[in-house]
């Protein structure tokens, strides 16, 4: 039997046994073997299962890994708020109506969150960037002369 999704009864949505694997990562304090993580993940995961996920971010280049005993141990490339901000400019980049999206996304955000994004965006200095290639030395393209 097939829910409205598409997923089979008991089964995960797509992407949420690589969001489960990313968040347990996150919260590690150190590389994590695919023993480590699928003794964090709740649920009844087979061991391949998570290899299969770990082997998978590895390749898209969202983990480093490093030797560990006869297999390796696995930490995320950006931290969970990087990731998420990298997610969120993605799906704008992708939207025909820049506008729309954002005054829809602003519309739709509580009283804190709103407030905190019009703290942000007045402690933001105009003309500076907030990527890794945008330092005091880049152009407006976040490139250096």
């Amino acid at each position: 039997m097939h829910d409205q999704e598409g997923e089979a009864a008991g089964r995960r949505a797509r992407g949420e046994l690589e969001s489960g694997v990313l968040a347990t990562l996150w919260a590690a304090d150190e590389p994590l073997t695919a023993r480590q993580v699928l003794g964090r993940l709740p649920g009844d995961l087979a061991y391949t299962t998570v290899l299969t996920i770990l082997s998978r971010l590895y390749d898209k280049g969202m983990l480093v890994r490093h030797r560990a005993g006869r297999g390796y141990a696995y930490a995320p490339v950006r931290d969970e708020a990087s990731h998420t901000a990298e997610q969120m400019h993605a799906l704008l980049e992708h939207g025909s109506d820049r506008e729309a999206v954002l005054s829809r996304f602003v519309s739709e955000l509580s009283r804190e969150d709103e407030e905190l994004l019009q703290r942000l965006l007045t402690d933001h200095e105009p003309g500076q960037g907030s990527g890794p290639d945008s330092g005091p030395d880049s152009g407006p393209d976040g490139k250096e002369p």
